[in-house]
């Protein structure tokens, strides 16, 4: 992922730039405080400066550094990482407060002394969660930017993981408060879920947006793979339910607590797409429905993310008719996250690098259609082997499309601000993927098959997966000829004009 943020400068840009630096990246504070002007007056303050740096001798020479052509200067912050960090964190435990109930479900079902359908509803109220509050987290980032969204989620996080552990704690568990909890959890998620593009546009350059994207957004179902992987062994019978919920509550508040210190914007924009004007919330709404392309990406992302949330529920509900113990299930959901992370690690710098951006999501949807297609036998295999290696592949190919996805979104949409297209994106995946646990849970049975078999559910989730599959290969084509690098040269042409 490059750093350098480098390009033309200018003049009001590279007053402010050099006084940052200034700030930013040396302990010289005598030099600063010899240089400084009390009187407010910046321009007579960096002139000082840099007459001691040796880059002017004369008042002739200063002369000829406030003539420079009035163009464009983008740098990067170190201090970008310490916000990127906080997303991260919270991403994690917002995923794993999700999915704290999922790997344990026949344990949690037995504590709570009601049936797995039920405790299906701890995933499926999250979701629906995030549906409700998204209207307000698009406002909330448009107006207020990543940092009001990361407080506003580190708050939500807090206050419900210890509702949660108050409901288990108290009578031996009390479903309706610990849904309560769940629900004011799933509030949180989209503030911290739609910021990753908004927040790499605000501090990221062009060369290093896609991977910073990726990282954070991936966060989250790496969350789920150590929520499936560690809370089977936090709760190896019933009496562990509790314990496993306070130390999820504890790393949740831990994560939580340093979003109230994070820098809230950059003093200078890292890239032409983020120096450029953006429309204002109310033209952005009526701007994205007459994108043609946006179409082509928002419906398969949104099926694709809720296949994904689905099949991460009941993944224990698939395996389990079969023979599977609740640790293989957990193991399997961290292959598919694990693996994914991986790939994406890959993926995303070349991608930052070549901004090949159409090629990859076209090899990477087929590939995810067909991993479900032939997840559809794997239970009956009985073995763990051909599970882990079908959930290794879906997992390669769903996380290195999500990033690339995400980001061409931004270029094909601009300049509709990303938060927008974004938080669109992810609530169209959680309202499905809560639809389809719902109808998935439905299906539960079939012919032939063990008690409580899902076959049929995978049946319909390969089918939705290969219907949605002719959407984004049209991208470039015919109407849907607008691409992300046609726009960025034409954002980065005027911006420097």
């Amino acid at each position: 992922m490059s750093l350098d943020g480098g390009r033309r400068l200018s003049t009001k840009y590279l007053l402010r730039a050099t006084l940052d630096s200034r700030e930013d990246d040396t302990a010289d504070a005598g030099m600063k405080s010899k240089a400084s002007d009390r009187d407010g007056h910046e321009l007579n303050a960096v002139a000082t400066e840099m007459i001691a740096d040796g880059h002017s001798s004369s008042s002739a020479g200063f002369a000829d550094f406030t003539e420079m052509p009035d163009e464009p200067v983008y740098r990067v912050y170190k201090r970008r990482f310490f916000g990127l960090i906080q997303l991260i964190l919270l991403n994690i435990v917002v995923s794993w407060d999700w999915l704290t109930f999922s790997p344990v479900s026949n344990s949690a079902s037995q504590y709570f002394g009601v049936s797995e359908s039920a405790i299906n509803w701890f995933s499926t109220g999250f979701l629906f969660a995030f549906v409700i509050i998204s209207p307000l987290v698009i406002y909330t980032l448009n107006q207020g930017g990543p940092k009001t969204s990361i407080i506003v989620a580190s708050v939500l996080v807090f206050i419900g993981n210890w509702i949660r552990y108050a409901g288990t704690r108290a009578s031996g568990g009390v479903f309706g408060v610990v849904m309560a909890g769940q629900m004011i959890i799933g509030l949180a998620q989209p503030f911290v879920l739609s910021a990753p593009t908004r927040y790499s546009n605000l501090w990221f350059s062009d060369s290093g947006r896609v991977s910073a994207t990726a990282v954070a957004s991936l966060a989250n179902p790496l969350g789920g793979a150590l929520a499936q992987l560690i809370t089977p062994f936090w709760a190896t019978d019933v009496s562990g339910i509790p314990s496993m919920v306070l130390y999820t509550a504890i790393l949740s508040t831990v994560a939580s607590l340093p979003s109230f210190f994070l820098p809230a914007s950059p003093p200078t924009p890292p890239s032409a797409i983020a120096a450029d004007n953006r429309l204002s919330l109310r033209q952005a709404l009526h701007e994205l429905p007459t994108n043609a392309s946006f179409y082509l990406v928002f419906i398969p992302f949104s099926v694709y993310v809720g296949q994904f949330n689905a099949v991460s529920s009941l993944l224990n509900q698939i395996f389990e008719p079969y023979g599977f113990s609740e640790t293989d299930a957990g193991i399997a959901g961290a292959i598919l996250i694990v693996v994914g992370l991986v790939a994406s690690a890959i993926v995303s710098p070349i991608v930052d690098r070549t901004k090949k951006y159409l090629p990859v999501i076209k090899i990477c949807v087929p590939t995810v259609a067909a991993s479900y297609l032939v997840l559809i036998w794997m239970p009956a295999t009985r073995t763990v082997i051909g599970p882990y290696i079908v959930c290794a592949v879906l997992g390669a190919a769903s996380f290195s499309l999500l990033p690339c996805a995400l980001e061409y979104l931004v270029l094909i949409t601009h300049p509709v601000s990303p938060e927008i297209s974004s938080t669109l994106c992810w609530t169209g995946g959680q309202l499905l993927g809560a639809i389809f646990i719902l109808i998935m849970d439905a299906l539960k049975g079939a012919p032939g098959e063990p008690e409580g078999s899902m076959k049929r559910a995978l049946i319909f989730e390969a089918v939705i997966a290969w219907v949605v599959v002719p959407l984004p290969l049209m991208l470039g084509y015919w109407i849907f000829k607008r691409t992300g690098l046609v726009r960025l040269r034409s954002v980065e042409s005027r911006v420097s004009t």
